[in-house]
């Protein structure tokens, strides 16, 4: 997969203010707003062989990524999807030279997942992140900053909530929910992309809950690129199958862990 920006790739050697300056200018290049080359609705987890489509499009290549990790080094997993199929896998593994700084998360393991994705064959309609959006201090999360440097739609799922303010409380929802998160003091105005109590930059979205304890706690979807945060939340629940985690980035994760498995 090829770099459209790739002055903007993450760069680890920079001093912290200079990082912050580069992800302002991520955030200034990030398109919130739907431009996507497929339908949205075309996005499913059904086998493409089997299923019949309401459109003329086959279903998009969605890539699912993820990491673990090996002393000082990142796996960085990427696992695409047509439909429910997998189609590619492939990883990749890289030396880490940052602490994790919240905030800062693409400086450590963004170039890792740049290593990954440049091994790809195929080239993915979506990217879907373990990682932040526009959920961000300066709206340049792992997902936003990955999406501007490849050019790709990408989404981002996290698993806590880095800033902005949910609507409503999270606590206990049911299967399905969902609410707006926005901008609160923590989160700077960037380019044309306000940062007002009425932005929103993300939501909360509750993918699966039990009857069982303990409570599923919900899901941080935020739009990194190219993708408006409504698209994104129905994106990532036409994406989840029957666990928390949407399938891709599900995939992903337990991909890495296989391939980290190789080099212990």
């Amino acid at each position: 997969m090829r770099q459209a920006h790739p002055e903007l790739a993450p760069q680890p050697g920079l001093a912290k203010a200079e990082m912050e300056s580069l992800q302002r200018r991520v955030a200034e290049t990030a398109v919130f707003e739907d431009h996507l080359s497929f339908d949205p609705t075309t996005v499913s987890l059904a086998d493409p062989e089997t299923t019949t489509l309401t459109s003329d499009s086959d279903p998009p290549l969605v890539a699912g990524i993820d990491q673990s990790f090996l002393d000082d080094r990142a796996v960085s997993a990427v696992v695409v999807l047509r439909g429910g199929s997998v189609v590619e896998r492939v990883h990749a593994v890289s030396e880490l030279t940052l602490p994790y700084i919240p905030g800062l998360l693409s400086f450590r393991e963004g170039g890792p997942i740049l290593d990954a994705l440049a091994k790809l064959d195929s080239d993915p309609d979506l990217l879907v992140f373990d990682g932040s959006g526009r959920i961000h201090f300066r709206q340049a999360g792992l997902a936003t900053h990955i999406g501007v440097v490849c050019d790709v739609p990408s989404i981002g799922v996290a698993k806590s909530l880095l800033c902005g303010t949910p609507d409503e409380d999270v606590d206990g929802r049911p299967e399905g929910w969902r609410t707006p998160i926005r901008a609160d003091d923590s989160v700077d105005a960037v380019g044309g992309h306000p940062a007002t109590s009425d932005t929103v930059i993300g939501y909360a979205f509750q993918s699966r809950q039990y009857d069982s304890r303990p409570i599923v706690n919900p899901l941080y979807v935020s739009p990194g690129h190219r993708l408006s945060a409504e698209t994104t939340v129905d994106l990532v629940s036409r994406l989840s199958g029957d666990y928390k985690l949407p399938e891709p980035t599900r995939l992903a994760d337990a991909y890495a862990d296989e391939a980290k498995a190789q080099y212990e």
